[in-house]
């Protein structure tokens, strides 16, 4: 494991040191690039309909696969990063990224949904290992003070990864469907093109010297109140760590229905095509964009967590407009879930870790874990949605009241 070294505390914490700032560009392109795989799945999801005849649950089996690997991933990724360091656990990711990639020319070969099913696992286990490896490699980049700054940020690229992912996946894959067609040619070049890119970026990772690192929770302000004083806790006795998994899992778990189904809304309830349907996902995911880089402005004045609950009450009245079906009302509403969704991740992520000490890289394996969330809830969104797709959208209210629980009250650290 990287060795750790003192941060400065005299005046006002910094985003990040000059020594930090390639580090810093690496990883944070990490965010942009994972972005595009997740967001890919979902243009995935309504192409597979299409050239593998498959209904809305049969298709959700996308999202199971990329997300049920991070609850096979997440812990052995936390003890490969505790064992070999941030580098190496970057480098492992990285490489079952490229390897899930590249197994999509067999799959196509076979026309084989199971198959793809499998790349896709494989493609996920590699991006549950960058998230895992990635959130707490970003903290340990400066300051505690400014960890949930730098999360955000990072995070604001994984936003424009999630803008890349359905522009490119629209372009490939749904702008020529044709009715009947099984042609999977499109879905073969593409993921050869992002194994390649995937490779290329661990090649170039894997000269980059990293230099020791800040630890992340040390107490940074001893007149904080969100400070661990009982630090011979075990993991599980903090209950703010219990409940960041539990908010991640539902925070996830909205995130993959909602996404899932976007397209099918835009088709069904707007009466666009898919194509023009996955145009007006750019723009969701715009709206994340914005989201993310709003979000972290607002917390220079605003609390983390109470930013995070204000967001999740605006995303209960926006799944309830969504569920009506008054056309364009419900549609804004539906984009606007991504521009509240924005913020969420990074910031339950990092109201987890807080101030865990030598529990941070094993607590990151578990809140990494309840993505595993993003596999499930599809298929109770899809089975729903086979019989009218708005009506799915009452569910994300269960996940968002989970939310504002967390940033309302259960952030606290005890």
């Amino acid at each position: 494991m990287s060795n750790y070294s003192s941060p400065a505390h005299s005046g006002a914490p910094k985003f990040t040191d000059q020594k930090y700032l390639i580090t810093l560009v690496f990883v944070t392109s990490l965010f942009m690039f994972w972005g595009i795989a997740i967001t890919m799945g979902d243009v995935l999801n309504k192409h597979f309909q299409h050239v593998l005849s498959l209904t809305k649950t049969q298709s959700a089996f996308v999202q199971f696969a990329i997300f049920g690997a991070y609850g096979v991933m997440g812990i052995p990724a936390g003890l490969f990063m505790k064992r070999f360091g941030y580098k190496n656990g970057v480098l492992f990711g990285l490489g079952l990224f490229a390897l899930g990639a590249f197994l999509f020319v067999p799959a196509a070969a076979a026309a084989s949904f199971p198959f793809f099913g499998g790349a896709l696992f494989i493609l996920g286990c590699g991006i549950s290992t960058l998230e895992t490896v990635a959130h707490p490699f970003v903290a340990s980049l400066g300051d505690q003070r400014t960890s949930d700054m730098r999360i955000n940020f990072a995070q604001a690229f994984n936003a424009l990864g999630t803008i890349i992912g359905p522009a490119v996946g629209s372009y490939f894959l749904l702008r020529n469907n044709v009715e009947g067609s099984t042609d999977l040619t499109s879905v073969k070049t593409l993921y050869i093109v992002i194994g390649s890119v995937i490779a290329s970026i661990a090649i170039l990772f894997s000269f980059v010297k990293v230099p020791a690192l800040i630890d992340p929770h040390v107490v940074s302000d001893p007149s904080a109140t969100n400070v661990d004083t009982h630090p011979e806790k075990g993991l599980f006795e903090h209950r703010h760590f219990k409940w960041a998994v539990l908010a991640q899992f539902f925070n996830v778990a909205a995130q993959a229905g909602t996404w899932a189904f976007f397209i099918n809304y835009g088709h069904e309830k707007m009466g666009f095509s898919d194509a023009t349907a996955g145009n007006w996902m750019i723009l969701f995911f715009v709206l994340m964009l914005a989201g993310r880089f709003i979000g972290t402005f607002l917390m220079r004045f605003i609390a983390p967590h109470s930013l995070l609950a204000i967001f999740a009450a605006c995303n209960i009245v926006m799944c309830l407009i969504v569920a009506q079906s008054l056309g364009w009302p419900s549609f804004i509403a539906l984009l606007m879930l991504n521009f509240f969704f924005s913020i969420m991740f990074p910031t339950i992520f990092s109201l987890g870790l807080k101030n865990l000490g030598a529990h941070t890289q094993q607590a990151s394996s578990f809140i990494s874990m309840g993505v595993v969330g993003g596999a499930f809830f599809p298929f109770a969104m899809g089975a729903v949605a086979e019989s009218d797709v708005a009506h799915a959208y009452y569910l994300p209210i269960i996940c968002y009241t989970v939310i504002f629980l967390f940033g309302y009250k259960y952030y606290k650290v005890q």
